[in-house]
């Protein structure tokens, strides 16, 4: 089917519609016919891959002023409005005529009409920018195709840096993801992200935030979700990082709430993926691919004592996109939790900054943009187009009370059941909201899910009976307090429990049975700490982190099991889990009251 490109000859310099043409994709060029119609930009300029293409790029963010140049080779630092610093869940929309629990959706028809009117013409006076790139390695059965449409080189630079250009992929009529993006006139009273499934094209306007504009990031994530769902693959929000064990190394993948440990979690081993992954199965084995190739990462709190890795990425020359950090009067950067010296002034998304304000310096949500190849952890498989083989899961929460540091499921059901799906956080400044509120996300996964829990949660039970050795599921929880509110571990104790799991993996180190699943003996934890962190580890510490509190655990799976009552078609297995656990628990606590020492009771 020929369709013409006379509507980008006046709008498009040099070969590159030539290029477009030869890729004779007449769903590629129509798409691109109805979106220049419809936001009517002055110039339309094509991403194919070419490195003066990027340079391009670079050069027009820092010219429209979206980004500014800092002393350091390489580095830029971007600027969002004061109210567009987090996802947004509040203007994010999936576009469907039916109501979908715990999803915000608007119907259909509703939702397109709103958008496409705040797009028609949005990029008069503006030029429009378009990537084109692969999810996931490319010449890979995990790739998906997708096109990046903005008016923003900030954005356009950021999926430069985040995604593999891949345009001669597009070939012969190739399917592919769609994204449009405006940033408008920042009205943050207009910014609407509309999630179109059944088009499987995300529109953005009015907000420049990452999350809400950069497309193939969490945008991407809730089309992806869908296709794993109607497919039978697991697409997720989880790192991918390789462990070493005693006999080898074993890759893992993790999954967190935004800024609950997911990145630092990363850093412990050698790093595929910090965010995102597609999990499918080949010869009844889970393998996995990053998506991305590059880290759009929380900044707070990072320090060269606790995170050097990250430390040295963002220190050294090379290219790094800084977001929302405060910049110095020499050029410079500082964040919160830095333990740098905290400047008397400088300037951040608020404008003018001075030390005797008493306001932060840079936002607790800040962020910085980096390629994967800048990481010296990263592992050898990063861009490795069958994946590596998924030996165990993490579910990582932030939870202060009440979750023991790690514990193992029993199986691939109760781990989706009872720590997947039954996963309680404290919300961060991720989201737009009141923070270190606890609230319910499975899988950390529920501000990106389209579809509804039941589907989704029956896909993960279907995955897993279609291998043949599936992973070990883990549950993490890195900020237990005590009674005085304190941290009951530092940030290196989470090497301790990495490292008991990988045991667990490689089946050389016994457990404690106990109703919520296994947990690590003492005498193995201690051995650990002396192995791996030099240091000596008590029985009071260990007696005070892996306490049980069966009453509050009790609590926690009442409320979990009042959740899933009220959906008509959850899976039997999930409530037939949760309850299953309860009745061990109300065992327990009928033996032990309401909570047990991990000393009294027995391995397995």
């Amino acid at each position: 089917m020929k369709v013409s490109l006379d509507f980008l000859n006046d709008l498009v310099h040099g070969d590159s519609v030539k290029k477009l043409e030869s890729l004779n994709n007449y769903r590629l060029i129509e798409f691109l016919s109805n979106v220049v119609k419809l936001c009517e930009p002055d110039s339309v300029y094509l991403i194919t891959g070419r490195n003066e293409e990027k340079e391009y790029i670079r050069k027009k963010a820092l010219e429209r002023g979206e980004e500014i140049k800092l002393k350091t080779s390489g580095h830029t630092i971007h600027f969002d409005h004061p109210l567009d610093q987090a996802r947004a869940r509040e203007d994010t929309f999936i576009l469907t005529d039916s109501k979908i629990p715990y999803v915000n959706t608007k119907p259909r028809n509703e939702g397109l009409n709103e958008i496409l009117g705040l797009l028609k013409g949005s990029m008069r006076g503006r030029e429009m920018y378009v990537g084109f790139y692969s999810l996931g390695p490319r010449n890979s059965p995990f790739q998906i195709l997708a096109v990046q449409v903005t008016d923003s080189p900030y954005v356009i630079h950021s999926e430069n840096i985040l995604y593999r250009n891949a345009f001669g992929d597009f070939n012969n009529n190739k399917q592919f993801l769609r994204f449009v993006h405006s940033k408008g006139e920042l009205d943050i009273r207009k910014r609407r992200i509309m999630i179109d499934l059944a088009d499987n094209t995300v529109y953005s306007i009015n907000t420049t935030y990452a999350g809400n504009s950069v497309g193939l990031k969490k945008l991407a994530l809730r089309l992806t979700i869908t296709k794993a769902a109607e497919e039978g693959w697991l697409s997720e929000h989880m790192a991918i990082i390789g462990f070493n064990g005693d006999n080898g190394i074993h890759y893992f993948t993790a999954s967190f709430p935004s800024g609950s440990g997911k990145t630092s979690t990363s850093m412990i081993g050698s790093l595929i993926s910090d965010d995102l992954a597609f999990i499918r199965e080949f010869d009844g084995f889970p393998k996995a691919v990053n998506p991305e190739i590059g880290v759009f990462g929380i900044i707070q709190g990072i320090n060269a004592r606790d995170d050097p890795i990250i430390w040295e990425v963002l220190h050294k020359s090379g290219e790094v996109i800084f977001s929302n950090v405060l910049m110095t009067e020499d050029g410079d950067v500082y964040w919160e939790g830095s333990e740098l010296p905290k400047p008397e002034r400088g300037y951040n998304y608020e404008g003018k900054w001075i030390r005797e304000s008493g306001k932060p310096a840079s936002h607790p949500n800040a962020r910085f943009t980096v390629p994967l190849t800048s990481f010296k952890n990263l592992d050898g498989n990063w861009d490795n187009p069958n994946g590596v083989v998924i030996d165990g899961i993490i579910f990582g929460v932030r939870d202060y009370s009440t979750l023991i540091p790690v514990v193992e499921a029993f199986s691939w059901s109760h781990g989706v059941a009872t720590i997947g799906a039954s996963m309680e956080s404290a919300r961060t400044s991720a989201v737009i909201g009141k923070s270190d509120e606890l609230e319910f996300n499975p899988m950390a996964i529920l501000d990106f899910m389209p579809i509804s829990l039941s589907r989704y949660l029956r896909n993960y039970l279907n995955f897993g009976k279609r291998l043949r050795r599936s992973p070990k599921i883990f549950g993490f929880n890195y900020f237990l307090k005590d009674e005085n509110n304190k941290f009951m571990n530092s940030k290196e104790d989470k090497r301790i429990w990495v490292s008991w799991a990988v045991k667990r993996v490689e089946e050389t180190t016994d457990a404690i049975y106990t109703p919520i699943g296994f947990i690590p003996l003492y005498e193995d934890l201690k051995a650990l700490y002396k192995r791996v962190l030099g240091r000596e580890y008590s029985k009071e510490e260990y007696e005070k982190q892996f306490k049980i509190k069966l009453k509050r655990y009790l609590e926690k799976t009442d409320r979990i099991i009042g959740i899933y009552l009220k959906f008509d078609d959850i899976p039997s297995e999930i409530i037939s889990e949760l309850e299953m656990q309860r009745k061990r628990i109300i065992d327990y606590i009928s033996k032990y009251g309401d909570s047990v020492s991990p000393f009294r009771l027995e391995k397995t």
